[in-house]
């Protein structure tokens, strides 16, 4: 079985298309998780229409994303860990599932896999396309061939056991705690990006606050956790 962990807040704009789309999975067994930060909007009335489970985080702190990838997966019980943003859909998921897991199915040393991810065809710009288009080459070359892994947080697969080796997400980082785990799992296990297995999500932080501003941001924040664990920013605005 695998588990779809769908952290979330305040996403009552985008989270019906996705979990519906998950719902359409008809070929194996998986269960869908939604893990809330507590939101004020009617995120967890649509959740429960179908998610198999939700929890909720209670803390007086806003939570960070990999707090909330980190406590939905505490409540998880497949051997295979799906993290999908809230905004994300996959294009017929019975068939990307199953060649995902027949991934880690071929491999045993496989810890977790990444995706190619683009926009959403009626949202797509042309800045997009290019720069999702390096983001997933970039993801090739540092996962298929060099070694180390690095991925976005669109999309990110991992065997369990892996994950509890690597004791999850980093819950202290604001920000790049996506790549940071990938980089941590290929300490132990291999990591690969599989190029024609595609996701596709809003591209609204790239349509909020424009490519220049959302490039500058992730360098500087990948900069930071590699060379000095902590993140660049303090806080990560949450993009509605």
């Amino acid at each position: 079985m695998i588990s779809i962990i769908v952290p979330t807040l305040n996403e009552e704009g985008v989270l019906e298309k996705t979990l519906k789309n998950i719902r359409q999975m008809k070929s194996m067994p998986y269960e869908l998780i939604v893990s809330d930060g507590n939101s004020t909007d009617k995120t967890i009335e649509i959740a429960r229409k179908y998610t198999d489970r939700i929890v909720v985080y209670k803390g007086e702190k806003r939570q960070t994303i990999g707090g909330g990838r980190n406590l939905g997966a505490g409540i998880a019980r497949g051997g295979l860990l799906v993290f999908q943003d809230a905004d994300v859909v996959v294009p017929d998921p019975d068939a990307f599932f199953g060649k995902a897991i027949r991934v880690f199915d071929d491999d045993p040393e496989t810890a977790g896999i990444t995706v190619s991810v683009r926009v959403m065809k009626e949202l797509e710009t042309r800045s997009d396309r290019v720069f999702f288009g390096i983001v997933n080459h970039i993801h090739f070359l540092t996962n298929n061939i060099l070694g180390r892994g690095s991925a976005c947080g669109e999309f990110q697969m991992i065997r369990r056991e892996a994950f509890l080796r690597a004791g999850g997400y980093n819950e202290a980082l604001t920000v790049a705690e996506d790549n940071d785990m990938f980089a941590r799992l290929s300490r132990t296990g291999k990591t690969r990006m599989i190029p024609d297995l595609v996701v596709f999500h809003t591209g609204r932080r790239a349509h909020k606050i424009g490519w220049p501003s959302l490039l500058v941001s992730w360098l500087l924040n990948g900069l930071s956790v590699a060379l000095f664990k902590k993140a660049a920013y303090r806080e990560w605005k949450p993009v509605r």
